[in-house]
């Protein structure tokens, strides 16, 4: 079977949030995938089973856990599937969160169709502000994560959790959010998600499909571009479409070959 290395919303290597993936030939155990997801150790790796025409099967697992959404492992998957000829246009797979649908621009730009997951209000929970050492200035929660706006950029470059206290609270994962104060952004986040095996992700696409939704209300725009803060780094372009979110970026190979397992 073919696996690659592809760093995604970049387009440079060494950038952006590398992803394995993994073009199965057959049908495999849950265990076997979560096996090699482990000996991979990218933030996810997803795992396609071609099926004809479409749509293509996909999921995407941590180091630890399966995952219902990911975004750069979607991208990564794409990428692989455009570059190397094995398909064009269109490209639709079936995952755990809906049928997603994928699209390639001449520029080489690869959108992703995702579900927004628009954040509530919420009150945050025992141990998440003292875990982050932040002072929040707005909290809420999807059904996968909590997200703390913070005063600004510079507040989100600072963070620097307690990752075993954050461990403890009830989420897939924390962002970290501010308006952007330099160019070529709008808003700036950081992903934190020690509880799926993951304590910093470089860069989130699932994170997004809240983030998209929360700073459009704020800026009144339908298209903006985030960037992730990571030590890695990478941006997204996010547009806002009703109850969906477009997410466009590049992806680089980084390495191909064989798995003889």
């Amino acid at each position: 079977m073919r696996i690659y290395t592809v760093d995604s919303f970049t387009d440079r290597t060494f950038r952006g949030n590398p992803a394995g993936v993994c073009l199965l030939d057959a049908p495999m155990p849950d265990e076997w995938m979560q096996s090699v997801a482990a000996e991979m150790r990218h933030s996810e790796t997803a795992f396609l089973l071609r099926a004809g025409e479409g749509p293509h099967f996909l999921r995407w697992f941590t180091p630890t856990t399966e995952v219902a959404l990911c975004g750069h492992a979607t991208l990564a998957t794409a990428h692989v599937l455009y570059s190397t000829g094995i398909a064009t246009g269109v490209l639709e797979f079936s995952t755990k969160s809906g049928i997603l649908r994928v699209t390639r621009g001449e520029d080489e730009v690869i959108t992703l169709d995702f579900p927004a997951k628009s954040v509530a209000e919420a009150a945050a929970p025992e141990g998440l502000v003292e875990a982050l050492g932040v002072k929040p200035v707005r909290i809420g929660k999807n059904v996968w994560d909590y997200l703390v706006e913070v005063e600004d950029e510079e507040a989100v470059r600072a963070v620097s959790p307690d990752f075993a206290a954050l461990e403890a609270v009830d989420a897939r994962g924390i962002i970290v959010t501010a308006a952007a104060s330099g160019e070529g952004a709008d808003y700036v986040s950081r992903f934190f998600a020690p509880r799926v095996g993951v304590p910093e992700d470089p860069v989130t696409g699932s994170a997004h499909c809240a983030l998209a939704p929360y700073w459009s209300a704020r800026f009144g725009r339908d298209t903006l571009i985030g960037r992730q803060l990571s030590e890695r780094g990478g941006e997204i372009r996010t547009t806002v479409r009703g109850d969906r979110v477009g997410l466009s970026g590049h992806a680089v190979t980084v390495l191909s070959g064989e798995l003889h397992v």
